[in-house]
């Protein structure tokens, strides 16, 4: 009962809950006395919607009501009644047939509902009889009402827990605030051999800890070496403000096991130990693998033989990959190859934790997209325009001489309409100096090694869409265009970017042989772009190739590089033989740098 002393004392006027029950006069003082003694009634009802729900225990079970709102109160409070008898039947009959001695049949209960002192109508609907504060009578047992109080729609753990890697709970909360929330955790003590977390996961917060010990609050979580082999839990009370709901608990599935040790992003981690400082920005761009491409078998025994299986698998790679994302402090946060349910489910919980908001581009038939994360306390987002780059450019005018020269080869045509390639562009507002704007591109180009003609005109697609964007929404706002290029330095695509223009004798135009070659002089809508972070020995570092095939381009007339991360030594990553290891999540190296971008 006293675990609901915190969601009670929330429905309190706040003259009640400054004073001490002794000081309180003799009606006041009665009535905090008696909410304290009283279980929760939680109502969900919203304008709109058809059906309230009331939830609420009774005679240790949980009842859940689905209602209409317009249907009479005395209806409801009638049914209430007749579960109310049906339990108690039910129990004589369980007595009966133990061979106890026989239960007088139930009376019927006296079910009531008021507020303010009074009793409500019969006659007055649902919707309007369940008010916040209102006190629901079943017997001898009352209920405080709280209607549409804060509560925890979706409340997850990872399945897979590391020593020094961060614990971030997967999180909905309706009618309350996740910044509100109250979050303890505590550590499974070494005689609580329980293991059956199901009703505990699921069920209210029980009166004693037994078996637990409580290790710290917040929101994340860093199990530490003295954790491993122990379950974790989580009580969280959902709040909004200076109201709370009923708390829930969560146990770990499995207990904490050992970290990888020492990883390649942790000597990284010592250039971004803090945020950057207006008016600079942190940006990152990660290809960070996506499960469908590490679980297949050309991946486990052609791409990553040297990988230990355990070291592909999702949940494993998640806890670096949040780890290594939290550990950069970026302001700016470009991915490739997330899965949909990573995105939902990982990603997005656990950035959400450190201050970062995302936005999902997927690509078409596929189960793995793009994802912009940007920092709430710094910017906001104001629009969004994303395209899949082959759809744009038979659909969209702007590129009708671009596809008037491809439709000269129709075989390079058809391959290029083939691609779902997509580009994720998000127009950024800086909070501390409003109207100040940024657009930020986010790709994955086509990835086979001979398809440099394809890349350049999804290129020459990319940079129209993004010109004419920055010209009709953002004018004057400068772009950082972050991506897995697929291309390296010597390409027809870094040479588009770089120098503005390609050549029409660039080898990539023929890159697929003379039957899809299709050359032609393809100039930029920009002038030439910086690469932030320039040119790499490598990017992508696999057992059969290693080069730089990722890029941070920024407009050097309106951004200037104040730093770049150091990407691993080639002696840490051959540490490990190639990546992905056992310490690094992906095949590809996470580029950061700082910005300066000019109040």
């Amino acid at each position: 009962m006293f675990n609901h002393l915190s969601a009670a004392l929330a429905l309190l006027p706040r003259r009640l809950l400054s004073s001490s029950p002794r000081t309180l006069p003799g009606a006041r003082r009665r009535l905090l006395l008696l909410l304290l003694r009283m279980e929760p009634a939680a109502v969900r009802c919203l304008p709109g919607e058809p059906k309230l729900t009331i939830s609420f225990r009774l005679d240790g079970s949980h009842r859940h009501m689905l209602r209409d709102q317009d249907e009479p109160l005395g209806t409801l409070l009638t049914r209430i009644s007749h579960n109310f008898v049906k339990g108690r039947g039910k129990a004589k009959k369980c007595k009966k047939n133990k061979g106890q001695p026989p239960v007088e049949a139930p009376e019927p209960a006296v079910v009531k509902l008021f507020y303010d002192g009074d009793e409500v109508a019969h006659t007055v609907p649902n919707s309007e009889a369940w008010r916040d504060g209102a006190v629901l009578q079943v017997g001898d047992v009352k209920y405080s009402v709280q209607r549409n109080a804060p509560a925890l729609i979706t409340a997850e753990l990872p399945g897979s827990l590391l020593a020094g890697f961060p614990v971030c709970p997967r999180l909905e909360v309706e009618f309350g605030n996740l910044q509100d929330c109250e979050f303890i955790w505590f550590k499974e003590e070494a005689s609580n051999t329980n293991t059956d977390t199901s009703s505990e996961a699921t069920g209210e917060v029980p009166g004693q800890e037994v078996g637990w010990t409580e290790i710290g609050c917040g929101r994340v979580h860093v199990p530490s070496n003295q954790d491993i082999g122990y379950r974790l839990k989580l009580r969280c009370t959902p709040r909004d403000g200076g109201r709370s709901g009923s708390p829930k608990e969560l146990v770990s599935v499995g207990a904490v096991e050992a970290g990888p040790g020492v990883c390649t992003f942790d000597n990284r981690h010592a250039y971004t130990v803090k945020e950057a400082e207006w008016p600079s920005v942190r940006v990152v761009s990660y290809n960070i693998l996506a499960d469908i491409y590490a679980q297949t078998e050309l991946s486990k025994n052609v791409l990553y033989p040297y990988c230990a299986p355990y070291a592909l698998q999702l949940d494993y790679r998640q806890n670096l990959i949040k780890k290594e994302l939290a550990g950069y402090n970026a302001d700016i946060v470009c991915l490739q190859e997330v899965d949909k349910v990573v995105f939902t489910d990982s990603l997005t919980p656990a950035l959400d934790a450190f201050g970062l908001d995302g936005v999902f581009r997927v690509k078409e038939k596929q189960h793995e997209g793009l994802a912009t994360y940007y920092r709430r306390s710094k910017f906001q987002l104001l629009s969004r325009h994303d395209i899949m780059l082959s759809e744009a450019l038979t659909s969209d005018p702007i590129h009708s001489a671009l596809l008037e020269k491809v439709s000269a080869n129709s075989a390079l045509k058809d391959k290029i309409l083939m691609r779902s390639t997509a580009l994720q562009v998000s127009v950024l507002e800086d909070l501390n100096k409003p109207g100040r704007k940024v657009c930020v591109a986010n790709t994955h180009l086509y990835w086979h090694p001979k398809g440099g003609n394809v890349r350049l005109v999804q290129m020459g697609v990319a940079l129209k869409h993004l010109s004419h964007v920055i010209n009709e929404v953002a004018p004057g706002a400068p772009l950082v265009f972050c991506g897995d290029f697929n291309s390296t330095p010597n390409s027809g695509v870094f040479q588009l970017v770089s120098e503005a223009v390609v050549p029409q004798q660039h080898p990539d135009w023929s890159s697929s042989g003379p039957e899809e070659s299709c050359s032609m002089e393809l100039l930029s809508t920009f002038p030439p772009l910086l690469s932030a972070c320039s040119q790499p020995a490598y990017t992508n570092y696999v057992g059969g190739f290693h080069g730089c095939l990722d890029y941070i381009f920024i407009q050097p007339d309106s951004m200037q590089v104040e730093q770049m991360i150091p990407l691993p030594t080639h002696q840490e990553v051959t540490t490990y033989e190639a990546l992905p290891s056992v310490a690094h999540p992906s095949d590809h190296i996470a580029l950061i740098c700082d910005l300066r971008w000019d109040p």
